[in-house]
C-alpha cells in the first residue's frame, strides 16, 4: 500500500512508509504461521460446529514446511507467532488509520467520488491498466486502485482482525456475541481463511504492478519518501 502525507516534498509520508513495512512483515508472518495452524485441521465448516471431513465445505491442502512458520509442524509455536504479530498488525493498522484520518490521506487519495463510479470512467481505468499505463493526471490513484485499497483497508484487514478474535477461546468467553456476528465460530474460521487468501491475491497483484511500473523507483520512494508529484 502506498500513500502521501498532507504536505511537504515527500511522495509518501513517514507514517505511511513505517506502516507499509510493518504491515508487510506482519502479514507475511501471519500468513505463514496461519498455514502451519491450518495443517492441524485442514477442513473448513459453516456454523458453530464441524469435526469430520464429510461436514466440511472445503478440504485445504497440506502446506509444505518451506511455506510455514516455523518450517516444521508445531501448532503451539505457530500460534505463538500468530498471536504476537496479530497484535503488531492490529495496533499498527489502528495507528495508521488514525494518522490517515488526521492528515487527510483517506480523503485525498483513497475515498472515491461519485464521478469516479461512472461506467465510462471505470472502463477507461480498465483499458489503461490493460495497456500498462499507470499514470493518473491530477490524482494519486485511479478508481480501480482506490477500490482495491478501500476493500483491503476497510473490509479485509479489519475482517481478519475481528474474525480472528471471534475464533479465540478467551475472546469468546469475554464476548460470546462476537462469533455470532459471523454465524458461529467455524464460520468465523472460514471467513478468516477467505480473507487471508484474498489478501494474498492482493499482495501478488500489488507486487506484479510494482514490477511493471518500475520496481527500483517504487522501492526507493517507499523507503526514502520520494519527491511529491
Amino acid at each position: 500500500m502506498t500513500g502521501t502525507g498532507p504536505a511537504g516534498n515527500k511522495r509518501h509520508s513517514l507514517v505511511t512508509r513505517l506502516w507499509h513495512w510493518v504491515n508487510a512483515l506482519s502479514l507475511v508472518i501471519l500468513f505463514m504461521s496461519g498455514l502451519n495452524i491450518s495443517n492441524a485441521h485442514r477442513y473448513l465448516y459453516w456454523g458453530d460446529w464441524g469435526f469430520s471431513p464429510d461436514e466440511a465445505w472445503l478440504a485445504v491442502m497440506r502446506f509444505p514446511g518451506w511455506a510455514t512458520i516455523p518450517g516444521y509442524y508445531s501448532l503451539a509455536q505457530a500460534r505463538d507467532w500468530h498471536v504476537i504479530f496479530a497484535l503488531v498488525f492490529a495496533f499498527s493498522l489502528l495507528a495508521f488509520m488514525i494518522a490517515a484520518l488526521i492528515n487527510g490521506h483517506f480523503r485525498r487519495n483513497v475515498f472515491t467520488s461519485r464521478k469516479e463510479w461512472s461506467p465510462t470512467n471505470i472502463l477507461a481505468d480498465i483499458r489503461a491498466h490493460l495497456r500498462l499505463q499507470f499514470e493518473h493526471a491530477g490524482a494519486k490513484y485511479n478508481f480501480l486502485q482506490k477500490a482495491a485499497y478501500s476493500s483491503v483497508l476497510f473490509v479485509m484487514l479489519p475482517g481478519m482482525i475481528v474474525s480472528g478474535m471471534a475464533m479465540s477461546p478467551g475472546m469468546e468467553a469475554a464476548w460470546p456475541w462476537l462469533s455470532d456476528i459471523f454465524g458461529g465460530r467455524q464460520s468465523a474460521r472460514s471467513i478468516h481463511f477467505i480473507f487471508a487468501w484474498g489478501l494474498f491475491g492482493f499482495f501478488v497483484v500489488h507486487i506484479l504492478l510494482v514490477l511493471l511500473s518500475g520496481p527500483v523507483g517504487q522501492l526507493r520512494d517507499m523507503i526514502t519518501g520520494g519527491k511529491a508529484e
